[in-house]
């Protein structure tokens, strides 16, 4: 994963992101290849995290603040 952070915390500047995820599959098998390659096309479809990566979804935060529930500033987005 290419991640990244940006400016500072103490000067409330700070910004974060990721500019990409790779994958790696290595497979020793006597299986055909594309057996092979149907296994990973499935393990890839069925991956939440590739998921997460590629489509956006909703984020929702909470917080707890010595035990009680409290409300997040927003960040501007």
């Amino acid at each position: 994963m290419d991640y990244w952070l940006r400016g500072s915390v103490l000067q409330g500047t700070v910004v974060s992101g990721c500019d990409e995820v790779r994958t790696h599959f290595e497979v020793e098998s006597d299986e055909d290849e594309e057996v092979i390659l149907e296994v990973i096309r499935l393990a890839k479809a069925g991956c939440y995290a590739e998921r997460l990566v590629e489509t956006a979804v909703p984020l929702h935060s909470t917080a707890t603040l010595n035990g009680k529930d409290v409300e997040l500033p927003s960040d501007g987005n």
